[in-house]
């Protein structure tokens, strides 16, 4: 591998890989040029179930080898969007030793994140199939990099609860990675500071309205703590958008109070109107907290929609957001909760240790060899 690309300029991934990679790693290609290089086999894998989400990986694969003038060969073992088990090769990747030995670090940090990512993202969407989502992961994520490849993941994992008869994600909150998933702009309406600036949560909503006239509208109603009385404010003052169902209803109550109206003994009686069967078997307390809990519980939920057909306005849609995990999602369709929509970026996997992505050189110019332990990633030991 030469320090500089195809006709002596230096290109910025030649930099970046010489020195975003491990040390010991430019050694090895140090050596290798020395020695002699060897064609080499590489088989990438995770050590828990996950989603195969490795386009990122290879398209940088494909774009560090026309910058190095190098050729690889990838056989993908799992298309994308396919469910694969733990220890289960992903990706091999064969060429020379010495050009893929630096790749190794910048490789697996491109791969393992995004395929867990996926995963969660695919239950999620299994777990409330009715309900779609919007990705919201940016403010979650550290740098650019990052938030394109939870973006993707969380389309990809979309994608693979579609075929299954799921909504999925409908978009996401910016424009950078709205592509993912088919769009051309970001989804969103405001955040609490603009009702914050407003004054109130009707004057906020009139002020989009004027500003954005022609376009559905989505109002966060927790910023005072009145969450019944500022929806039902906001669908009267624009009814014609609340018959029509161009109206939403955002619930964001954060984890240190309860919905207006709400405590625990209203709670268990909201879900006992609506889902007695919910709160009538053991439950774990995560499993209470998001029933009968805090913040945008399944009772917060009921007590919404119960709310706005009392009133009259049955076509007003709601949504959620604030920690919709993959657990709290089960949760949530197993209390049959009206969600029209939830606003998430609790796909970004929580135990960052599980996204590690592990590369060991399984062939030698052809020669299967493989570390003691590791022999399950040999083609010939390959579980079908």
């Amino acid at each position: 591998m030469n320090a500089e690309g195809p006709g002596g300029a230096p290109p910025a991934i030649v930099a970046e890989i010489a020195t975003r990679t491990d040390a010991y790693f430019n050694r090895t290609r140090r050596i290798v040029t020395r020695f002699g290089d060897q064609r080499a086999t590489y088989a990438i894998f995770l050590r828990r179930p996950v989603v195969a989400a490795p386009r990122l990986m290879l398209d940088w694969l494909a774009e560090a080898g026309r910058a190095l003038g190098e050729r690889f060969e990838v056989e993908s073992l799992y298309p994308e969007g396919a469910w694969a088990g733990a220890g289960e090769p992903l990706v091999y990747l064969t060429g020379s030793l010495a050009a893929l030995s630096p790749l190794e670090t910048l490789l697996l940090q491109k791969i393992g994140a995004p395929c867990v990512a996926a995963h969660n993202a695919y239950q999620m969407c299994l777990a409330l199939p009715g309900a779609g989502f919007v990705a919201m992961e940016a403010r979650h994520c550290a740098g650019a990099e990052m938030q394109e490849m939870m973006a993707y993941a969380a389309a990809v994992g979309s994608a693979a609860a579609r075929r299954e008869g799921a909504r999925g994600f409908i978009g996401n909150a910016n424009d950078a990675t709205a592509h993912f998933f088919g769009n051309d702009a970001g989804l969103g309406t405001m955040p609490h500071s603009l009702i914050g600036y407003a004054g109130s949560t009707v004057r906020a909503a009139e002020m989009f309205h004027e500003t954005f006239a022609g376009e559905a509208l989505t109002v966060l109603v927790d910023y005072f703590g009145r969450e019944i009385t500022d929806a039902l404010a906001v669908c009267r003052r624009f009814p014609d958008l609340a018959a029509a169902g161009r109206l939403k209803i955002r619930i964001d109550t954060h984890g240190g109070r309860f919905l207006e109206g709400l405590d625990p003994a209203a709670s268990y009686a909201a879900l006992e109107r609506h889902v007695p069967g919910a709160i009538r078997r053991y439950r774990r307390e995560s499993e209470l907290r998001f029933l009968v809990g805090t913040g945008v519980s399944a009772a917060a939920v009921w007590r919404m929609r119960e709310a706005l057909d009392e009133a009259g306005f049955p076509a007003v849609g709601i949504v959620v957001s604030s920690g919709f995990s993959v657990d709290k999602c089960r949760v949530m369709a197993d209390a049959k909760a009206p969600i029209d929509l939830v606003g998430t970026g609790s796909f970004i996997p929580e135990a960052w240790s599980e996204t590690y992505a592990t590369a060991d050189v399984i062939a030698y110019d052809g020669e299967p060899r493989v570390k003691l332990g590791r022999e399950f990633l040999l083609r010939a030991n390959r579980r079908t």
